[in-house]
């Protein structure tokens, strides 16, 4: 069914949980993991020196998170593929999703409330009317 899943991750409490959904999912159809993190860059007015520190900070983070995500998939049999980019996460997540011809992209629900699901800035939403493939949103 699904032979490449993508995995949005942002180090949040529902990534997690996706994380999780994604790994077991995975397993039962033999599947390919891929998990993108995307560094949103800083405006730009901000000098060019705080934003590339930030960035790195972000990125040296993001590798910590990614060793406790490799240890969690290997004890379930998965190998994971782990990017990080920078720039817009629909974007990017996309992007990412095209270049990797993934099948399905699983990503957290932020928990908003009915009024805030529905805002048209909704990464969840953007994902879902843009994406070529499948996306699950996991609770």
């Amino acid at each position: 069914m699904f032979r490449k899943i993508l995995i949005a991750y942002d180090g949040s409490m529902r990534a997690n949980n996706a994380y999780d959904v994604a790994l077991g999912l995975a397993k039962k159809c033999i599947a390919e993991i891929h998990v993108v993190a995307v560094i949103e860059r800083a405006p730009e007015f901000a000098e060019e020196v705080q934003t590339e520190s930030a960035v790195e900070r972000a990125r040296e983070h993001l590798q910590k998170q990614f060793a406790h995500l490799t240890t969690r998939a290997i004890s379930a049999g998965q190998g994971p593929h782990f990017h990080i980019k920078t720039g817009h996460p629909v974007e990017e997540i996309i992007r990412v999703a095209d270049e990797h011809r993934i099948d399905l992209i699983v990503l957290g629900h932020r928990g908003h409330g009915l009024f805030e699901r529905w805002l048209p800035g909704s990464v969840s939403r953007k994902i879902i009317a843009d994406s070529h493939c499948a996306v699950m949103v996991v609770r």
